[in-house]
Order: structure tokens, then sequence, then C-alpha cells
């Protein structure tokens, strides 16, 4: 995963991205060599080491993912601040400046800064996620599906259009025959997929003793998500096996959800995505 691998700072990085991290782990030695991919932080270094080479190579390329073209017109795949000054299969030339806060921000918005006076067809994929996301082309503005959204016509030089697609959080529930996550369920918004790190929870608690209500409503706060959230009290808890399985026993507490890309830039931290629900 290209956005979660590095550290904010790029002096380390993960070769492997769980999705549940149990134990906080230590802060690597910046000048010790990682033998292994599995770690609770980024590493400066490991042993081998293809990610950051991979990065790169993906950062080179990434004009292929951004947009393509053929006879009939040019086709917009992903969303980031760009110009594109290219050909059609005919030889004609087109280019377009985008412009965008995306993945933080829904708005995209298309200026064409080349073309001629013939007819050619601009498409910009949808999110399938995107219920709701609204394309506006001139005095036009229409609700658009996931798939693709094609706008067909002349096009003049200045002439601008723009995709909104909302940006609120929602629930993700795993298909039921994953056994490990049977239960519990994800918080995603837009693009972004979210989770639950343990510098957040009240005296830097496990984890392992959350469970988020899926009934309250998700809000969004500057820092991420807010969720609501039942931290258990373990003395509560029989065990190995009790005789039944009621509510869990806690405290109720807002739940910070934040970026899954972001977490472990703050110091070791138990985390996870998928959270088991009250």
């Amino acid at each position: 995963m290209v956005a979660t691998s590095p550290a904010s700072d790029g002096r380390a990085f993960f070769y492997a991205n769980p999705l549940h991290q149990r134990v906080p782990g230590v802060a690597p030695s910046p000048d010790q060599v990682s033998k292994r991919a599995s770690s609770s932080l980024r590493e400066p270094w490991f042993a081998v080491s293809c990610c950051p080479t991979n990065i790169a190579r993906t950062y080179a390329s990434l004009a292929a993912y951004l947009a393509t073209v053929d006879g009939g017109g040019l086709q917009i795949h992903q969303f980031a601040d760009c110009r594109i000054s290219t050909k059609l299969e005919t030889d004609r030339s087109v280019g377009l400046e985008m412009t965008t806060g995306y993945p933080f921000h829904g708005t995209i918005s298309i200026r064409i800064t080349e073309t001629d006076d013939a007819p050619w067809s601009l498409s910009i994929r949808v999110p399938e996620w995107a219920t709701g996301a609204v394309l506006s082309d001139q005095d036009s503005r229409k609700t658009v599906g996931g798939g693709t959204a094609t706008i067909t016509r002349s096009f003049a030089v200045g002439d601008r259009i723009e995709l909104e697609l909302p940006l609120s959080p929602r629930w993700t529930v795993p298909d039921p025959r994953i056994d490990a996550i049977r239960g519990c369920v994800a918080v995603e918004q837009g693009p972004l997929v979210l989770c639950v790190e343990s510098v957040d929870l009240p005296g830097g608690r496990n984890v392992g003793e959350v469970r988020i209500d899926q009934s309250q409503d998700l809000e969004e706060s500057e820092g991420g998500i807010v969720a609501t959230g039942r931290l258990l009290d373990n003395q509560d808890l029989e065990w190995p096996y009790p005789d039944s399985i009621g509510p869990p026993h806690g405290s109720e507490i807002p739940l910070l959800l934040v970026p899954y890309n972001q977490w472990a830039n703050r110091g070791p931290s138990t985390m996870r995505v998928w959270i088991p629900t009250i």
C-alpha cells in the first residue's frame, strides 16, 4: 500500500501492512537493520528492501494510472492535481488541468486547456461508494452513479467540469464467510479506510478491549471520525466458558477513528480496522 508504507517523515517504512496490531511493540533503532517483514512500527531499513524502489517506480509511472486516451476521447481514472496534454488516437490534441483535495475533500475540478472544435468524450470514473455524486457541466448538474460518467460534446478552452463526491462516513460489513472478522464492522470515508489506534484510547488501553456501537451515528471531527464505543471491563468477564454472553460491560466512550494509512506515526500502539460490535 503506497499511502501506508512510508512514515510521515519519509525516513522509515512498513514491509507489511497488518489490519490488526495486537501488541504495541518498541521503537526501532535508526541504525538497525530489520531481518523480518513483521514490525509494530515502520523500520528505517530491512535486509531485503524492495518497498522503496517499488514506490519510486509507482510514482514514476503515475501518469499511466491517472488517465488514458483512445480514438474517441480521454478517460480520467484517478484524481490528483495534474496537467494533461496528449493526443487522441486520431492525432487530435487535447489537454486539461485537474485540481482537487481528494481524498480528504470530494470536489474534482477539471478545466479544458487544449482542444479543437470537433466533439470528443471526457470520461470520469465515479467510485461505487459515491452514492449521490454530482457532475456539473456548463449550466447542468446531474446525479451520477458508480461506474463512468461521460460527457461528449465540442469543448472550448476554459470550459469547466466538476465532480462532487460525497465523503460522509459509512459502515462496511465483512463477508460472513470470513471467520476472523465475523461480528465486526469497519468504517470508511470516501476512499479512506479508518482504524482505531490505542494512542487515542483512555490510558492507552488495548484496542482488543474496544467494542463499537453500530446503532449510533458516525460524526465528523477535526481529527477523524467519531463513533460510539465501549471499553470492556475485563473483570466482569467469566473465564474460560461463560454460560451466556450478554451486552459488554464497561464505560461508553467517544471512539476516534483515523485514516489507516496514518497509523503508527505517533509511537508504539495497538490498532485494528475491523472492530467487534456491541
